[in-house]
């Protein structure tokens, strides 16, 4: 088992790990951490959320060399991207005081020009206002050690190739690249050639992989719902025994404090727990005096319970290879068992990959259902048991006063309340489906057309890498000559004009306005969001 001790980083970073809870690397962090801080480049095929930031943030920081201009510059599509980057870039290196800022549109320039002034060591930045910064001399790009772009596939679809290259342009030669791409097109590979020496590859393991004898399920659900949801598909599930799967210590804590609030017997297991702890948590569930072990990856590392039933991932699982791990303990020697998943709604994509089916949550008729099917079973095992006759003198005497059916279905209720009696239970809300983006379309006038190279993917990057505006609320584009009309929403036309006349277009600055030309509202475009060159309409 590797640990990120293991890979020599520094004191201050481990440091930070462990208050996060962090406890054992995901396999694109053990595969890339250690030739990153060898100073080598790097091209790693990995998807999101199987721990990429981490990957090349601890590295970066490790060989980080603090001086009068920045050190390391992280590219990303999105400014939501440059948050999330900078937020985990400074957790992680609070301890050796690095100095980090995003730059991206829709921030107020003023205050990104005073924290470049201040001194930083980190840029964490979109590519259109990286430019927008050297172009200024705002952020002077001569004494880099790094460049990392992160989804860089998502940076080539948005139509920042040219400023990716102007970038590259204004950096040391002497500097580590690293990329990080899901998918690997022919730009991809052509970026590769041009600006990385000799980089080492690193592809996570293919998804979807099972195993046959474990039943797999999913279940998304909104986060402030999920404990809710765990309980109902516990009750619903009825485990011999199960292991809950979380990410971090805290979470396995807190979770386990939650079960047991709820009735059930559960127990905590995880690093931060002596040899004598661990073996006494692994005795109760043995000795069936308890019946939930909540645990992240490493402690659960090498666990064999025979009377394992299912398995739980709370947190969808950050890679294939960790989620056939963690259903493997449920799929051993010949076992049956279950699989269950749950996510919250922004990890659906996540569930995708692994290839999981999405079913509905159980509800309160269901959960009714089951405990009556529970109670059914327990009677029909006591019937074949047999050693009923001590108790025929009661059936008699009631015989006498009562129906045999009344008395047998009095037993019944006296059984299934002994279980257990039905708790008020609520429904569980299913998430609330995502906000349809307004169809009222306002057509932008830019100044430049296909005679300046411009093309529909470059007017899209430019407006999504430096807006709130997602490709997909982007309507008809029309390119002529010497001008481009865009249709975008009506909502935030200021703030893409805004954004569009900060920037740079194929390295050009051009004159936007709302077009004048438009009579009324503008067209609503078709269902797939038309791009086409044209002509303006007279």
């Amino acid at each position: 088992m590797t640990t990120f001790a293991d890979l020599a980083l520094r004191p201050e970073l481990l440091d930070a790990l462990t208050a996060l809870g962090y406890e054992e690397p995901t396999p694109i962090q053990r595969e890339a951490i250690p030739p990153l801080i060898a100073g080598a480049d790097l091209l790693g095929q990995a998807a999101t959320g199987t721990g990429k930031t981490a990957a090349f943030a601890l590295p970066l920081l490790q060989r980080l060399t603090p001086g009068d201009a920045p050190r390391a510059l992280v590219l990303v599509p999105t400014r939501e991207l440059a948050m999330q980057v900078s937020q985990a870039l400074h957790r992680y290196g609070r301890g050796i005081g690095a100095r980090v800022i995003p730059i991206y549109g829709g921030q107020p320039i003023t205050r990104q020009l005073g924290g470049l002034a201040r001194g930083v060591d980190v840029v964490v930045a979109t590519p259109g206002r990286a430019l927008d910064h050297v172009a200024r001399g705002s952020l002077v790009l001569d004494e880099l050690d790094t460049v990392v772009l992160d989804e860089a596939d998502e940076m080539l679809d948005m139509g920042f190739a040219e400023d990716l290259d102007a970038l590259f342009d204004a950096t040391p030669e002497s500097r580590q690249t690293v990329l990080f791409s899901a998918t690997m097109p022919p730009a991809i590979e052509r970026m590769v050639a041009q600006r990385l020496k000799d980089p080492q590859r690193i592809t996570l393991g293919a998804a979807g992989r099972t195993t046959p004898l474990v039943r797999q399920s999913a279940y998304v659900v909104a986060r402030a719902h999920k404990p809710a949801a765990l309980g109902r598909v516990l009750d619903v599930e009825a485990p011999a025994a199960a292991l809950v799967f979380c990410r971090t210590r805290a979470e396995v804590d807190q979770l386990t404090e939650t079960l047991n609030g709820r009735g059930y017997r559960a127990e905590a297991l995880h690093g931060g727990m002596s040899q004598d702890q661990r073996e006494r948590v692994m005795g109760r569930l043995r000795s069936e005096t308890a019946d939930l072990i909540v645990a992240t990856d490493v402690a659960a590392r090498g666990l064999d319970i025979e009377q394992l039933t299912h398995v739980v991932n709370y947190d969808v699982p950050s890679d294939p290879d960790t989620y056939t791990h963690r259903i493997g303990r449920v799929g051993r020697a010949g076992r049956e068992g279950v699989a269950i998943t749950l996510a919250e709604p922004r990890e659906h994509r996540l569930l995708k990959a692994l290839k999981l089916k999405v079913e509905k949550l159980p509800t309160v008729a269901d959960l009714r259902a089951r405990r009556l099917e529970l109670t059914r079973a327990a009677l029909e095992e006591t019937l074949v048991e047999g050693g009923l006759e001590p108790f025929r003198v009661v059936l008699e005497s009631l015989a006498d006063e009562h129906d045999v059916v009344d008395i047998a279905l009095a037993a019944v209720k006296l059984a299934h309340e002994a279980a257990g009696p039905d708790a008020d239970e609520q429904e569980i809300p299913e998430p609330a489906p995502r906000r349809q983006a307004s169809r009222q379309f306002t057509r932008i006038f830019v100044g430049l057309g296909r005679t300046g190279g411009v093309r529909p993917k470059d007017l899209v990057g430019a407006i999504t890498g430096e807006t709130s505006v997602s490709g997909k609320e982007i309507g008809a584009i029309e390119i002529a000559d010497r001008f481009s009309l865009v249709e975008v929403p009506e909502r935030a036309a200021k703030e893409v004009i805004a954004a569009l006349r900060r920037s740079t277009i194929k390295g050009k600055r051009a004159t936007v306005k709302l077009d004048a030309s438009a009579r009324g509202p503008a067209r609503r475009p078709g269902p797939s969001g038309s791009r086409r060159s044209g002509t303006r309409p007279r």
